[in-house]
């Protein structure tokens, strides 16, 4: 919390660092009628509301107050909640009002009827493939808000909403750049402080704060999804999801792009992350022809395109993964065959017949043998390039 509600003169309070209750602040929003407390965080407090003149649900969000909030911030806030009311969009939360009332700064907003991505998570209900479902709605609501030129800068669980039909809504646009400490006059790539929650921020949000832009919300999404696949934050030398959970492996590739720490490395728009993310989704087993990411240094190796989940490769199924000794007996039984048809047609018969015997089919080997291999070079390669940016890829405090 990053100021105490007992500093302010406006509401009647029993004890420090207790929020309001809804019969505290009522004689504030007379044009409301304040039920309950939904939530509170480190931004603010968020009470669900009836809007008396319409007679529908809302939410009221009141922002902290901070003793320290500059002088200038009146101003921003004016600015910034235009800025944020332009974002109409199906998949973001709308806002219908703002302003000042007393000494504090409110927002009344959509009520999303539903809980939140977190609380979905820790129920335990969360399948790879409803990860895949959130996905193309989230990058939705980010391209929409890009596009307007507003980053939302700190995308995690608690700030994805999901209602009763199973529809999406990202809350708090704007909100993390608004609650700096700052007079500037903030833009997309405008120079920023470092704010944001720890592990879903970009690394730039902590070492080059004054270059952040809209892909750190990439970054953020793309932890979103690691989570959402595997239950935990992709911390240090992570495993990928297919080797956590059984998905397709295509998706460890979309996970990594997400994540690099160069920005001209990551996925450049949102929409392109969606479009991988959707090949998947779909079922299509076409490759996903727009990841292009560079492996590090002295490692030139391009990865083999990859099935589909659960498609038949010669015995190989994505995510499994094969013993190189495995490899190694297919060569050997190709070997043998080969061996053995040499003898067979220089008149050794019964040598021949049992070299060929021994090393069994050869063509057949050799058939599976083109398809096993390639698949564990890639996956061999894709580990190492991992284990090479496990340090960078980690933001831990």
């Amino acid at each position: 919390m990053s100021g105490s509600f007992s500093d302010n003169p406006t509401i009647k309070q029993t004890k420090s660092n207790a929020i309001p209750e809804p019969k505290d602040i009522a004689e504030l929003f007379p044009q409301l009628e304040i039920l309950d407390v939904l939530g509170q965080g480190g931004m603010g407090v968020v009470y669900k509301a009836r809007q008396k003149s319409l007679d529908r649900m809302v939410a009221l969000k009141i922002l902290l107050h901070d003793p320290q909030r500059d002088h200038g911030f009146a101003q921003r806030f004016e600015r910034e909640a235009r800025s944020l009311a332009r974002l109409n969009h199906p998949n973001i939360v709308m806002i219908y009002d703002s302003g000042q009332a007393g000494d504090m700064y409110y927002f009344i907003m959509e009520y999303v009827d539903g809980s939140n991505l977190r609380q979905v998570m820790r129920s335990g209900s969360m399948e790879p493939a409803d990860a895949l479902a959130i996905v193309p709605q989230l990058c939705d609501a980010l391209a929409f808000a890009h596009e307007e030129g507003i980053v939302h800068r700190d995308i995690k669980p608690e700030n994805i909403l999901i209602d009763k039909k199973g529809r999406i809504k990202v809350a708090d646009f704007g909100i993390a750049k608004l609650l700096a400490r700052s007079d500037i006059d903030y833009t997309l790539t405008a120079p920023q402080q470092v704010i944001g929650t720890m592990h879903y921020m970009a690394p730039e949000q902590f070492e080059r704060p004054k270059e952040v832009d809209h892909r750190a919300d990439i970054y953020s999404l793309g932890v979103v999804l690691y989570e959402m696949l595997t239950g935990e934050l992709p911390l240090g030398r992570f495993p990928l999801p297919s080797q956590k959970v059984h998905t397709d492996i295509r998706l460890d590739r979309i996970v990594i792009r997400a994540l690099e720490k160069e920005t001209s490395r990551r996925y450049q728009q949102v929409t392109d992350m969606k479009t991988d993310v959707q090949l998947i989704s779909n079922g299509s087993s076409t490759p996903i022809s727009t990841i292009q990411t560079p492996l590090p240094s002295g490692n030139q190796f391009t990865p083999t395109p990859l099935p589909a989940q659960g498609a038949t490769t010669g015995g190989y199924v994505p995510g499994q993964g094969k013993s190189p000794a495995v490899a190694y007996l297919l060569w050997c039984l190709c070997f043998l065959g080969a061996c053995g048809i040499h003898r067979f047609y220089a008149g050794k018969w019964i040598t021949g017949l049992l070299w060929v015997f021994t090393g069994g089919l050869f063509f057949v080997g050799q058939f599976i043998d083109l398809f096993l291999i390639p698949r564990m070079i890639y996956v061999a390669n894709l580990e190492s390039a991992l284990l090479a940016q496990g340090n960078l890829l980690s933001q831990e405090p």
